[in-house]
């Protein structure tokens, strides 16, 4: 999938992608990152994760309500980040958590947002559903169609650990790649339509300057 994007080109409940990990261990902390761009003014599923059973369904999300705000939510609980007002770019998120210590991390576009705490000492255990485009109200499906994806997803990432610093930088240079899912060799099964098409553009990320430039 290197230089390619899913395009989720209409509101829907039966267009998504399932992705499925490299591994599927219980989870006490994991990072995940990914690129959007959406034209979507209405509040909307960037990544979502359940368990199987009953209110399991938020095990992990990140759900944004434009033009201010960007929820996690772990293990059911909402966190609520406050975040910069929405603009028409690329963007890149990425959202952390540690068990140890309940620590939930935010950063959009390489800028960090304060740190909150949830959920310290929870499990995610596995399986484990994860799907773009939707938000599971259910293992699987639950579908709101005023709650999917518009636009474009790409370059999605998820590792076991919480990233530093210095790894977030590496994956905003497309040098570090995830260890449960990686962009580079996803595996994923396709439902509905939802295209693969090559990525058009590329961008040095900056929280105060970008420059675009043809992928190649």
């Amino acid at each position: 999938m290197d230089r390619k994007v899913f395009l989720f080109p209409k509101e829907t409940a039966t267009s998504y992608i399932t992705l499925k990990p490299e591994q599927s261990e219980p989870l006490k902390k994991f990072t995940v990152c990914l690129q959007s761009y959406t034209q979507l003014t209405r509040e909307h599923s960037l990544f979502s994760m359940a368990n199987s059973g009953t209110e399991s369904d938020n095990t992990f999300l990140i759900y944004l309500k434009p033009p201010n705000y960007c929820m996690v939510y772990i293990n059911q609980e909402e966190i609520r980040f406050r975040i910069d007002s929405e603009v028409l770019e690329l963007k890149h998120t990425c959202a952390s958590w540690d068990s140890d210590t309940g620590v939930v991390q935010l950063w959009i576009n390489g800028k960090a947002y304060p740190r909150r705490v949830s959920n310290k000492g929870f499990t995610i255990l596995a399986p484990y559903s994860i799907i773009l485009g939707q938000e599971q109200d259910s293992y699987g499906g639950g579908f709101d169609a005023k709650q999917s994806f518009v636009g474009e997803i790409s370059d999605v990432h998820m590792w076991d650990y919480v990233l530093t610093f210095e790894d977030i930088n590496n994956v905003l240079s497309n040098v570090k790649n995830g260890n449960v899912v990686s962009w580079k060799s996803l595996w994923y099964e396709s439902k509905g339509e939802v295209f693969v098409q090559p990525k058009l553009q590329c961008t040095s990320w900056g929280y105060s300057t970008r420059q675009y430039y043809p992928c190649s």
